[in-house]
């Protein structure tokens, strides 16, 4: 159930009208790095959480109906960046706010055909966001990502807000309004915040890696295949221990002749039998430990996604 206030999570200001801008940040109202993106990307992934990890669930929905606030507040943004835009535009020109900000009649034409070249702001919408990127691409549910296994989906909200901050980032250098850069900065640190519970929640799921069930094949865990010509570049990603799998990495300098002699990857180094036993057990032991964490949650006879502890007393 959800339940509007209307007060703003973030007071959201603007000193002067400025429809170029407000072009630019429809990218986080309906772009792929966007609000709406997020918040019905963390929306999907509870449900698939909702019985096997109720406290995750929780933090998912949180989460996500925070990010729809963020969507009202760069909605709002915009709405007030596109002040003078409405309506008749042409013909309340000499009248609106827009104009104080312009000097001459050839910038005032091409302010108001830069605002109005997007259909969205014109014809489309008269004026107000739409569920468009900044190139006024229509939103599409392909920007989100639920994968049913919760390690994954953390993974992927960790790179989602990443993402979402570096945009913040970059659109905050393309306005010097004081109010909206206090309000992109705002959001801006929000991913952050988000970024961290995310990585409180993976951190919190025992085992989380590999992501997913099965365990990685140990003949191919650790190769590092040297497919590039010219000075190849050393680092802890291709050599000494990896970081995560307890053993080394294995550069392969000359992956073409490595694979001849192995005939397709085929014939393996000695000993790798007993490594091979040991996955195929782990991956029957997770299988398990993952399967009932789902089957033991789910109630018997009918079921039901709310318990009502109503005092009917009350």
């Amino acid at each position: 159930m959800f339940h509007h206030v209307k007060e703003l999570q973030f007071n959201a200001r603007v000193s002067k009208p400025d429809p170029r801008f407000a072009t630019l940040l429809l990218e986080q109202f309906g772009g792929e790095n966007g609000e709406l993106a997020a918040a019905m990307q963390y929306f999907t992934q509870a449900f698939a959480a909702k019985q096997p990890y109720p406290d995750k669930y929780d933090m998912l929905m949180d989460i996500a109906t925070e990010e729809f606030s963020h969507l009202e507040i760069v909605g709002a943004t915009i709405q007030m960046l596109l002040k003078g835009v409405n309506g008749e535009l042409k013909d309340a020109a000499d009248q609106s706010e827009i104009m104080a900000v312009m000097n001459g009649k050839a910038a005032k034409e091409n302010v108001i055909h830069q605002a109005l070249s997007n259909p969205q702001f014109g014809v489309l919408s008269a004026g107000g966001p739409r569920l468009t990127n900044s190139q006024g691409i229509p939103w599409c549910s392909s920007y989100t990502h639920s994968n049913g296994d919760l390690t994954v989906d953390l993974r992927s909200n960790i790179a989602s807000e990443s993402r979402a901050k570096l945009v913040y980032e970059y659109l905050m250098q393309f306005t010097d309004d004081p109010y909206v850069k206090e309000t992109l900065s705002f959001l801006m640190t929000r991913e952050v915040a988000h970024f961290e519970m995310f990585e409180a929640a993976l951190a919190s799921i025992k085992p989380n890696y590999p992501p997913g069930v099965l365990q990685a094949d140990p003949r191919f865990t650790n190769q590092y295949f040297n497919l590039s010509q010219g000075e190849s570049a050393r680092g802890p990603w291709n050599e000494g221990e990896m970081p995560i799998s307890p053993k080394s990495w294995d550069y392969i300098a000359d992956p073409i002749g490595h694979v001849k002699e192995t005939e397709g990857l085929q014939n393996q180094e000695d000993g790798i039998a007993k490594e091979m036993k040991l996955t195929e057990k782990l991956n029957k032991e997770l299988s398990k430990t993952r399967s009932a964490e789902i089957t033991s949650s789910e109630p018997n006879g009918v079921a039901q996604w709310s318990n009502y502890n109503t005092d009917k007393n009350e």
